[in-house]
């Protein structure tokens, strides 16, 4: 997904964000919260301008991957399923904002990082007051996780669409046909997908090596643009390729629906971005209707998408849409555009944990090994990201595993627990408590069954792979 885990800076144990690189805040020292007086202030960003932010921080490869989603819901249970989790993730992005206000004027403080506020209002409750900073550590750990998560999507993604951009170059025509499985019957001999993986390795090595992401905003700029036009093709071949009758299943199976939540929640996950948007917003008493309005697109595009897309390809979705389409030059430009997008992307994702992970290290360091020591962490990250894709180099299931084992922790089960703890001296009705408590379980079965399936998949995948290499150099 584009969505991304961001946090602000403020002080020396805050944590970066792709917004901080990208849209810094005004100069001066931070001034205490006065209502809803933040760090924005008069050169914050405005309500059109943090729109499109929270736009941005949701909208990327877990989107392409609804489409098998739903399949692995249903074509009714994937569609209602998305819409009962949308309205959950911004509920939970609410309460993110409600416990910062809350806590950011109790302590006097302009703002707070994802971290803090569950650091602070850890601190609420007497008997968690001593290891309150466990709260922000281990969501820093799971920004983590997710982030470097994305990369690893990100790293499959690029490999196998340019992988099938290659091999079906001889047989690119400019006939866009229904194609339902985008098999050709004439290939270029390719390499394995993972070959790829290294190819691009050190491209991006060079692209996470440039010292400020300032550098990048144009083409960071470029690369929304790439991704919207592309999205509006996608959306275009679906909604005229539609064949009736429509018979899919209305409920898949039980065992497939794991890796639907996890899949969704990878593509819902971006309450990172919540806070950072929050508070360098001009006017952030609005922010609730930036919320609701941009959640809501949100919603809609991915709901709308996963089931055009679903009916449009039926039981031959792939792990990213993009895979279907066809072998035309049109639509491989599209493919190669999106591309463009992500591998810019990887750039503003990987930033969040080598800025975590990174200043401690090289803080040890005397400054002549500084700038050394930090390219070479840099460098050591993205291979290590690199190699996790290898290893696992199936889109859907890295997509449902990421999903699955931290996002679902940073939009489900965290949010609810924090509102309890951080009113806890201000008293919690039965209800909330109740409402809360049913979220996180929620959330934490998901986690505990789609980390199951999809690793149970990953693991039957790579034994089917195996098996079918050690026939083929048999016959041979």
């Amino acid at each position: 997904m584009m969505a991304s885990s961001d946090v602000d800076v403020r002080a020396d144990d805050q944590n970066p964000s792709e917004l901080d690189a990208l849209c810094p805040s005004p100069p001066g020292p931070a001034r205490p919260q006065r209502n809803y007086e933040r760090i924005g202030g008069r050169a914050g960003t405005s309500f059109f301008q943090t729109l499109i932010h929270l736009l941005k921080g949701n909208i990327g490869t877990g989107l392409l991957g609804l489409p098998l989603a739903v399949k692995n819901a249903g074509l009714v249970l994937g569609p209602i399923s998305l819409l009962i989790m949308g309205v959950i993730a911004v509920h939970c992005m609410r309460l993110l904002v409600q416990c910062s206000h809350y806590l950011s004027a109790k302590m006097n403080r302009p703002s707070m990082t994802y971290g803090e506020v569950m650091q602070y209002g850890m601190e609420n409750v007497s008997w968690l007051r001593s290891r309150s900073h466990w709260g922000r550590w281990t969501v820093n750990l799971f920004l983590i996780i997710t982030q470097l998560g994305f990369c690893c999507v990100y790293f499959v993604f690029l490999s196998d669409n340019v992988k099938q951009v290659v091999e079906a170059a001889n047989a690119t025509t400019g006939n866009c046909h229904m194609n339902y499985s985008n098999q050709t019957e004439i290939l270029i001999p390719s390499f394995d997908s993972r070959l790829y993986m290294l190819c691009f390795l050190p491209f991006i090595i060079l692209l996470v090596l440039i010292p400020n992401l300032k550098f990048l905003a144009p083409f960071s700029l470029l690369a929304n643009l790439a991704m919207t036009a592309s999205l509006v093709f996608i959306y275009f071949y679906s909604l005229t390729n539609i064949t009736y009758p429509i018979n899919l299943p209305k409920v898949g199976r039980a065992k497939d629906y794991p890796l639907f939540f996890g899949t969704a929640i990878f593509a819902f996950e971006g309450i990172g971005v919540v806070l950072p948007l929050e508070n360098k917003m001009q006017k952030p008493e609005k922010f609730s209707q930036v919320l609701y309005l941009g959640m809501g697109i949100v919603t809609f595009l991915y709901i709308s998408l996963g089931t055009i897309g679903y009916i449009c390809f039926g039981e031959h979705i792939g792990g990213s849409i993009t895979l279907n389409l066809p072998n035309c030059w049109m639509y491989q430009i599209v493919k190669l555009l999106y591309c463009f997008g992500i591998f810019i992307t990887f750039a503003l994702q990987f930033y969040v944990p080598a800025e975590i992970l990174i200043p401690p290290v090289v803080a040890r360091l005397s400054g002549r090994w500084e700038t050394a020591a930090s390219l070479a962490l840099k460098i050591v990250l993205v291979i290590f990201t690199c190699v996790l894709a290898i290893l696992i180099p199936e889109l859907d299931l890295v997509i449902s595993l990421v999903g699955s084992v931290s996002s679902s922790f940073l939009a489900l089960i965290f949010p609810p627990i924090l509102e309890l703890v951080a009113f806890h001296t201000e008293g919690v009705s039965p209800l909330v408590t109740i409402k809360n408590c049913v979220i996180s379980v929620v959330g934490f079965v998901g986690f505990l069954a789609g980390t199951y399936i999809a690793i149970e998949q990953i693991i039957a995948r790579n034994a089917l792979k195996h098996e079918e290499t050690f026939s083929s150099f048999m016959v041979q």
